[in-house]
């Protein structure tokens, strides 16, 4: 509402009208009140018109901007080496040696076994040899 018409009373519009009356008369009242009208409505259209305006041209203005894709990128280049990091804690704490000693069939044990007693045998008998070969050594010095 307009300001100025809160301060105005009953009588003050009464003799608004009266004068009004007498000035402009009694016949040009109406087309001047649907000048008046006219003139109210471009107004309050032409204020819409800039308010959209106005409107598109932020709307515009944001999507040449386009914030929501530079705030997107800006966090997926802080997440990538974060959760890199992440990534490489976790396999070090789960990180487990592997062992070098190969399994071994129960046959290929069998053979290993056999080879061991083969060389325990040979070298008992070859310590026995070079025992007796010692002796006659010592007795051919003599």
């Amino acid at each position: 509402m307009i300001l100025f018409l809160n301060d105005i009373g009953t009588w003050e519009v009464l003799l608004i009208l009266v004068f009004i009356l007498i000035f402009f008369g009694s016949k040009s009242i109406p087309g001047l009140a649907r000048t008046m009208g006219r003139t109210i409505r471009q107004i309050k259209d032409a204020s819409n018109d800039l308010q959209s305006e106005i409107r598109k041209s932020g709307e515009e203005m944001k999507k040449d901007l386009n914030l929501k894709g530079i705030i997107e990128d800006t966090a997926n280049d802080i997440r990538r080496p974060l959760d890199q990091h992440a990534q490489d804690i976790e396999s070090a704490l789960k990180y487990q040696p592997k062992t070098s000693i190969p399994k071994m069939s129960q046959k290929e044990i069998q053979q290993a076994k056999e080879s061991e007693e083969a060389k325990k045998i040979a070298e008992k008998s070859s310590d026995t040899k070079d025992t007796s070969s010692t002796t006659e050594d010592s007795s051919e010095e003599a």
